[in-house]
C-alpha cells in the first residue's frame, strides 16, 4: 500500500513538473521574442543592415511569382553586364529569415491572406528573427535536457533567449541567415544526441532531415558535418563505440549527403570539397569498427584474432585507397579543395595574404577580448564550471557538448561573426553549471533535513547491488571458458548480451548513486552557499540573475537595435533621427529612370537636405551639426560625364559593393557590384576606378555604362563607416587583379593619411576627389572630424564628374 501511494505521489510530482516546465518554456519564448522588439519600438518596422535587403527583394519576387519562377530567375539588375542566376546561388529555404524559408514564407503569407488577415511581406521579414529566436531557445532546452536534465535545459534556454551575441543577429528587422540557422544548428545537434541516447532509427532519420534543413539555410552547415564526425571518432578512440553511435552517424552521412546534394548552391560540393571529406573517412572507420564488433560476437577468441587481422588489413587497404583518391582530388585544386572562408578559419592569416575581399569584411576580423564580455558577459566565467560538470559523469552526450564548446571557442577567436556559434554552446555549459550548482546545494539540504531514512535505503541498495555485481563478475570467467570449448548458440549469445548490458546498467546506476552521495555537502555549508548564490545574483553587477540580465537588456535596447540605415543622435533638445540613406535611395528611384539616357547633373546630399548653393550648403551643415553634435554623414551621389560632351548611357549605379543590395532593393536601379561578392575581378575593377585619377576612372566607368557613382562620406559630422575609411581595401582588392595599383603609393611612410602629408597618388585619386569635393566650403578649413585633421588638397574641380543638383 505504501509503495502504491509513493508511486502515485511520484507520478503526480512528475506531472506537475512537466506542466510547470511547459509554462516556463512559454515564458522563455515570450522573453526571447519581446527582448528583440526594441528596434521596432524605438524606430519603426524597418529592415536592417545590407544583406537583409537582398533577402527581402528575393522574398518579394517569390511571393509574387512563385517557387518555379524563382528557380529560373535571372537577375539583370545586379552585376552588370554579367547578371546573376538567383535560384542557383542562394540557400533556398531562406525567406522566413534571410534567404531562408522562402517556401515557408509563401505558405504563411497566403494562408493568412486567405483568412482575411492582411500580412505584408515586409512585416513577416521584420519579425522572422524574433520568432526563430524563441524556437532556438526551445531547441536549446531539448538539447541540454538530453545532456543533463530538465533543470539544466530550462536554464540554458533562458540564457540563450537573452545572450547579446545571439540578439545581435536576431533583432526585429535583422532578416538574415543566422537567426534561422542557429535554430537549425541546435535542433540538428539535439536530434543527434537524442539518437545517440536512444538508438532510434526514427530520430536518426529526423536528424538527417534536420541537417538538410540546415544545409538549405546557411553555409555554416559544414560545422555540423565536421563536428559530428569528430565526436564519433572521439568515441571510437576512447572505447565508447556502441550500436547507438552507429545508428546516430551512418544514416546522417548517407541520407544527409544525398539531401544536401539536392540543394543547387551545394550540389556536388557535398561530395567533392574538403569540408566534407572528414565525414566520409569517419564513415569508413566506423564501419570497420562495427564489423570487428560483429565478428567478435560470433567467433571464438582464436578465430577472432585471425578475422581481425584480415579485417584490419582490408580496412587499411580501403582507407589508403580512399585517402589516395581524396589526395588526388585535393591536389588538383589550387585551394586544396577548401573554400576561401574555410581556409581563413584554418589559417587566420590566409585571407589577408591571398583574398583581401574576405579580409575586408568587418565581421571576418578576429574579435577583441572585450567583445567576449560584451557578447556573452558572465557566461564566460560559467563555461569552465559547466565543462567540469560534464565530466561528472562523462557520457556520450556530455562529451559532445564539451567538443562543441572547444571548437566554437576556437572559431570565434578567428572570426568575430562566429561568436554567434559560440553563444549556444556557452549557454548550454552555463546552464549546466548553474543547474548542477543548485542541484548540489538543494540536494544537500534535502538529505540533511529529510533524507536520513532514504540514505540508509540507498546504502542497502548499494550493498546488495555490489554483491550482485560481484556474483556476476565471478560468473563471467566460467562463461568465457565454456565459450572457448564450444560455440554458443544464438539464443545463449542473446542471453549473454542481455546479461552483460544489465551488469553495465547496474554498474552505471551504482556509480551515479555513489557520486550523488559524494556530492552531498554539510547543511550549514549548503545553506550559506545557496544564500550567497541568490544574494550575489540580486546584488552584484556581474551576477547571473541581475547584472547579466541588465546587460542583456541594455545590449538589446541600445547596442544592437539601431538599424544602420537609420541614424540617431542625442543633443540638448532630445533624440534626432536621420534617414539619409533611404532618402538618397528614394532620390535615385524618383529622379532617374530605369533605362535613363543622356547626361544628368548632380546632387550633394547632406543631412537630409538638397543643397544647390554653397552658402546654403554651409549653413545647413552647421545647423544640423549644432543640433546633433554626434554621428552623421554626408551622402554623395555623383554622375559620370564627359567634360561637356553629351553621351548616351544606361542608368547604372557604381558604388563600393557594400551598398549594392540596398541600391537594388530600395532604388530599383542596376548596380555593377553588390554584397554577393562572387566575382572578385568585377569588384577589383570598381576598386581600381576609385583608386585611379579622375580621367582614368571615368574611362573605366564609361566602359561599364555607369551613369551614377555613389559615395558615402562622413568626415563632416563624424560618421566613421564611410568610404574613405574603407579606401585601402579598395586599393588592395584592385591591386590584387590590376598590378599597377600599388598600396605603398597611397601611404606616407607606411601611414594612411589624407592631410598635407598625403601622397600625390592619394590626393589625385577619384575617391579622394568625390569625398572632399567642396568640403572646404563647409567651415573654411576642411577639417575632417573622423580622421581628426585638415585635408591636404582643399581646392580642386571635377573635370569628368559633376555634382547632381
Amino acid at each position: 500500500m505504501a509503495a502504491v501511494e509513493k508511486a502515485s505521489e511520484t507520478t503526480l510530482r512528475n506531472a506537475f513538473g512537466n506542466v510547470l516546465s511547459f509554462f516556463i518554456l512559454l515564458l522563455i519564448g515570450v522573453l526571447a521574442f519581446s527582448i528583440r522588439l526594441f528596434s521596432v519600438i524605438k524606430y519603426e518596422s524597418v529592415i536592417h543592415e545590407f544583406d537583409p535587403y537582398f533577402n527581402y527583394r528575393v522574398t518579394q519576387f517569390l511571393t509574387k511569382n512563385g517557387i518555379y519562377d524563382f528557380w529560373n530567375w535571372f537577375d539583370d539588375r545586379t552585376w552588370y553586364p554579367l547578371g546573376r542566376v538567383i535560384g542557383g546561388t542562394v540557400y533556398p529555404w531562406i525567406d522566413l529569415d534571410s534567404r531562408h524559408h522562402m517556401v515557408s514564407l509563401l505558405v504563411l503569407v497566403r494562408l493568412l491572406n486567405s483568412l482575411n488577415i492582411p500580412l505584408s511581406v515586409e512585416t513577416v521579414c521584420v519579425f522572422t528573427a524574433p520568432i526563430f529566436s524563441a524556437f532556438a531557445s526551445w531547441a536549446t532546452y531539448l538539447l541540454t535536457k538530453e545532456v543533463k536534465g530538465t533543470g539544466a535545459g530550462l536554464t540554458a534556454a533562458v540564457l540563450l533567449a537573452m545572450v547579446p551575441s545571439y540578439i545581435s543577429r536576431s533583432v526585429a528587422g535583422s532578416y538574415d541567415n543566422e537567426a534561422v540557422a542557429i535554430f537549425a544548428l541546435i535542433f540538428t545537434f539535439y536530434l543527434y544526441i537524442k539518437t545517440l541516447n536512444t538508438g532510434s532509427l526514427f530520430y536518426a532519420t529526423l536528424n538527417a532531415v534536420a541537417y538538410f534543413y540546415m544545409v538549405c539555410s546557411w553555409g555554416g552547415y559544414t560545422f555540423i558535418i565536421n563536428l559530428i564526425p569528430m565526436h564519433v571518432l572521439l568515441c571510437i578512440v576512447t572505447g565508447r563505440y556502441s550500436s547507438r553511435l552507429y545508428i546516430a552517424y551512418a544514416p546522417l552521412v548517407v541520407l544527409g549527403t544525398l539531401l544536401a546534394a539536392l540543394v543547387p548552391v551545394v550540389g556536388f560540393n557535398a561530395v567533392m570539397t574538403s569540408e566534407h571529406f572528414a565525414s566520409f573517412l569517419v564513415f569508413i572507420v566506423i564501419h570497420v569498427v562495427a564489423l570487428v564488433h560483429y565478428i567478435k560476437g560470433i567467433l571464438s577468441a582464436k578465430m577472432f584474432k585471425v578475422a581481425v587481422t584480415l579485417v584490419v588489413s582490408v580496412g587499411l587497404v580501403v582507407c589508403i585507397a580512399a585517402v589516395a583518391v581524396l589526395v588526388a582530388l585535393v591536389a588538383s585544386s589550387p585551394t586544396k579543395g577548401w573554400s576561401g572562408r574555410s581556409l581563413s578559419l584554418l589559417d587566420p592569416t590566409y585571407a589577408s595574404k591571398y583574398i583581401p575581399i574576405i579580409a575586408s569584411v568587418s565581421e571576418h576580423q578576429p574579435p577583441t577580448w572585450p567583445s567576449y564580455f560584451m557578447d556573452i558577459n558572465v557566461l564566460a566565467f560559467l563555461v569552465p564550471a559547466g565543462i567540469i560538470s560534464c565530466f561528472l559523469p562523462l557520457s556520450d552526450a556530455s562529451s559532445f557538448v564539451i567538443l562543441y564548446i572547444v571548437t566554437s571557442v576556437y572559431f570565434s577567436g578567428v572570426m568575430v561573426r562566429l561568436m554567434l556559434v559560440l553563444a549556444p554552446a556557452a549557454c548550454i555549459m552555463s546552464g549546466i553549471a548553474l543547474s548542477q550548482s543548485f542541484d548540489v546545494f538543494t540536494r544537500s539540504i534535502k538529505f540533511q533535513l529529510f533524507g536520513v531514512p532514504g540514505n540508509s535505503k540507498v546504502d542497502a541498495g548499494d550493498t546488495s547491488s555490489d554483491s550482485s555485481v560481484a556474483e556476476n563478475d565471478g560468473a563471467k570467467p566460467d562463461k568465457s571458458e565454456d565459450t572457448l570449448k564450444e560455440r554458443p548458440s544464438r539464443k545463449n549469445k542473446k542471453k549473454e548480451k542481455e546479461q552483460v548490458e544489465k551488469i553495465h546498467v547496474d554498474k552505471t546506476s551504482i556509480k551515479s548513486k555513489k557520486e550523488k552521495k559524494l556530492l552531498v555537502l554539510p547543511l550549514e555549508a549548503s545553506l550559506i552557499a545557496l544564500i550567497l548564490l541568490v544574494v550575489s545574483g540580486c546584488l552584484l553587477c556581474g551576477s547571473v540573475i541581475s547584472g547579466s540580465s541588465v546587460h542583456c537588456v541594455w545590449a538589446a535596447a541600445e547596442a544592437y537595435s539601431a538599424p544602420s540605415i537609420v541614424l540617431t543622435s542625442y543633443s540638448n533638445d532630445g533624440l534626432h533621427v536621420f534617414d539619409d540613406f533611404r532618402e538618397a535611395y528614394g532620390w535615385l528611384s524618383h529622379n532617374t529612370d530605369v533605362d535613363d539616357k543622356g547626361y544628368t547633373s548632380i546632387i550633394k546630399w547632406v543631412c537630409l537636405s538638397f543643397c544647390t548653393d554653397p552658402g546654403i550648403f554651409a549653413s545647413i551643415i552647421s545647423l544640423k551639426y549644432e543640433e546633433t553634435s554626434e554621428m552623421m554623414h554626408v551622402f554623395s551621389v555623383l554622375s559620370a560625364a564627359t567634360g561637356g560632351q553629351r553621351i548616351t548611357l544606361m542608368g547604372f549605379v557604381a558604388s563600393w559593393w557594400d551598398y549594392g543590395y540596398q541600391t537594388t532593393a530600395m532604388a530599383n536601379r542596376t548596380v555593377i557590384v553588390d554584397n554577393n561578392t562572387w566575382n572578385n575581378t568585377h569588384i577589383a575593377t570598381v576598386g581600381t576606378a576609385m583608386s585611379s585619377p579622375e580621367k582614368a576612372a571615368w574611362e573605366i566607368f564609361n566602359s561599364l555604362d555607369v551613369k551614377y557613382v555613389l559615395v558615402v562620406f562622413g568626415g563632416l559630422v563624424g560618421y566613421p563607416s564611410d568610404d574613405i575609411n574603407k579606401f585601402l581595401w579598395m586599393v588592395r582588392i584592385g591591386g590584387g587583379v590590376f598590378p599597377h595599383i600599388k598600396e605603398p603609393d597611397y601611404l606616407r611612410d607606411g601611414q594612411y593619411r589624407i592631410d598635407s602629408q598625403a601622397t600625390p597618388t592619394m590626393l589625385n585619386c577619384l575617391m579622394y576627389k568625390l569625398s572632399y569635393y567642396r568640403f572646404v566650403e563647409t567651415d573654411g578649413k576642411g577639417f575632417d572630424r573622423v580622421r581628426r585633421t585638415e585635408i591636404g588638397k582643399k581646392y580642386f574641380k571635377l573635370t569628368h564628374f559633376e555634382e547632381v543638383r
